[in-house]
């Protein structure tokens, strides 16, 4: 009868292995890796981004946005740190960066926003059409303010900057179907958010904004 003692099994690979080892198969092109990442981190993330912006719709866009830049900087990950620990840290250093970006927007809105330059996107009789001039303004930048930062971003760059379609695509690193997309969003949750404004319920034809030429 042998004397020797069973060999012990190996003990399971911990949570940490099993991370490093997606993130290794993420940088060699693994995009299933990647979903997988996203997964199981998505909740932590997005409850950090919505400790900042309050709400569900721009906390959403905002941890998209942020596993964007996670990607992209993945490569950088030091492999003897712990890596939810770094996840956070970056999230968080990208929500404050958001929200300083934010409040730039808004003094922009403010500083460059004109009622001379804005004018109903069509004939019929809409919020704007039926505001004064000075109570316009005011109105269009509280809707503006509330708005996602995303659609925000592309209705300004569309509406009151007057890029083009292929330049805000550029300016944004999207393709210009998603410039499309979120300028077409932005309209329509401006219209709603006007009339939220107003508390009257105006129809959808006059509610969006435009500088003149500007839907080129």
């Amino acid at each position: 009868m042998s004397s020797e003692l069973p060999t012990a099994a190996p003990p399971p690979d911990s949570p940490g292995d099993a991370v490093e080892a997606l993130i290794q198969r993420c940088l060699q092109g693994d995009q299933v890796a990647w979903e997988q990442i996203v997964r199981q981190f998505w909740r932590k993330v997005f409850n950090v981004a919505y400790k900042f912006v309050g709400r569900h719709d721009q906390a959403e866009d905002l941890t998209q946005d942020i596993f964007l830049k996670i990607f992209k900087s993945l490569d950088t990950f030091d492999r003897r740190a712990n890596f939810q620990t770094w996840l956070i840290s970056i999230s968080r250093n990208l929500c404050i960066d958001h929200y300083r970006s934010v409040r730039k927007e808004r003094e922009t809105i403010d500083r460059d926003v004109d009622a001379n330059e804005l004018s109903p996107l069509s004939h019929d009789p809409g919020p704007v059409a039926a505001l004064e001039q000075q109570d316009r303004v005011v109105l269009l930048k509280q809707a503006m303010g509330a708005l996602p930062r995303t659609l925000r971003t592309a209705v300004l760059m569309r509406d009151i900057q007057e890029l083009s379609y292929q330049e805000i695509a550029d300016k944004l690193r999207l393709p210009e179907g998603t410039v499309k997309s979120r300028i077409n969003r932005g309209r329509t949750e401006l219209a709603r958010q006007i009339r939220k404004l107003r508390g009257d319920d105006f129809g959808p034809s006059g509610a969006l904004l435009k500088r003149t030429g500007a839907n080129r």
